[in-house]
């Protein structure tokens, strides 16, 4: 599972994390007999149950705030798009796939794809369709070349 969804939530639990802890500590310590592992052990499978539900929630409030992030840095791509199409620079390989550069975009694709990959200043925002303003940009960096 995720890291990150993990310190979330023991960043948002931590007084129910203690509380647990010091449970079963009291419980190993304190019960000398076979009933205090299954004390132990119910006091975990509870937290477990607990921290599912939650970590589920933390897991979509996590993928909505990527998806944000993302959505936002695809705004800011487009537009790059239109104010650096002059600076693009175009590379075509030897399997026909191109590339076109400028100082924040990268986009990767091949002749008559539907669709290119597009990084942002490094970040990858995945698979674009090949608008008018992506095939702008293309045509931009070939008449450059």
């Amino acid at each position: 599972m995720n890291t990150e969804v993990w310190f979330e939530f023991a960043r948002q639990n931590w007084l129910i994390l203690l509380i647990a802890l010091v449970a079963v500590l009291l419980v190993i310590n304190i019960i000398k007999t076979m009933l205090k592992w299954a004390i132990a052990i119910v006091i975990v499978v509870a937290l477990a149950v607990y921290s599912g539900v939650s970590l589920g929630q933390i897991q979509d409030t996590a993928a909505g705030v990527k998806d944000e992030a993302v959505a936002k840095l695809q705004g800011e791509a487009l537009k790059m798009l239109k104010s650096e199409a002059s600076e693009a620079v175009f590379k075509k390989t030897a399997d026909g796939s191109f590339t076109v550069e400028t100082p924040s975009l990268k986009l990767e694709g091949k002749p008559n794809a539907p669709v290119v990959q597009v990084a942002y200043r490094g970040v990858p925002l995945g698979e674009w369709e090949r608008g008018e303003q992506v095939n702008a940009l293309i045509r931009a960096a070939q008449s450059r070349k």
